[in-house]
């Protein structure tokens, strides 16, 4: 039986599961607690937000108990980014002291090989997940290999609150282009 298949120590009596499922993220003490920066940074509501951070807590015990690396979902990496900025958090308290190991973050080089290796990983994490877990992730959370690897590399997160947003239609340009042309008038 290769390691991959080994049985991992159920999460119910694992010291470190239940370290990292009782850590709370960040200062107790902070005006916006992490759950709720991660949801406006995201414009998730607080509930997805705490969903997420569920399944960010599950991805970092799957780093600690399999033999491969693990790569995450879309959302689950946003609380892994977010949790890195937290730079006293993260490697001062939550690697040493809930992880017991260091948890590094290393983004792919590009490229056909590297898409391969990335689309392998996940689907083995995704694997790893049902058989550690006892259930499938959640797909809203956590899609298919295929669907996480077709994901737009170039694609941009954009806020609401930073900028307007217009839709590749004809409809919307056309409304941004009156829109445009109403602010030249006015500012001319």
């Amino acid at each position: 039986m290769s390691d991959a298949n080994q049985p991992i120590p159920s999460t119910q009596s694992d010291p470190v599961w239940l370290n990292i499922l009782y850590y709370t993220i960040g200062p107790d003490d902070a005006a916006l607690s992490f759950t709720q920066r991660l949801a406006r940074e995201n414009g998730w509501t607080l509930a997805h937000a705490e969903r997420v951070i569920r399944e960010y807590k599950r991805f970092c015990y799957l780093a600690t108990r399999c033999d491969h690396p693990v790569t995450p979902s879309d959302a689950v990496d946003q609380a892994w980014h977010l949790h890195l900025t937290y730079t006293r958090d993260y490697w001062q308290r939550f690697c040493p002291d809930v992880l017991n190991r260091e948890l590094h973050h290393g983004p792919t080089a590009g490229g056909p090989v590297e898409a391969g290796r990335f689309f392998n990983q996940y689907a083995l994490t995704l694997r790893s997940y049902e058989r550690v877990f006892g259930e499938a992730a959640p797909f809203d959370l956590w899609p298919s290999a295929t669907q996480r690897l077709q994901e737009d590399p170039k694609a941009r997160r954009v806020h609401p609150r930073d900028g307007w947003v217009v839709r590749k239609r004809p409809a919307a340009l056309l409304a941004a282009g009156f829109i445009f042309l109403v602010l030249v008038w006015v500012f001319h």
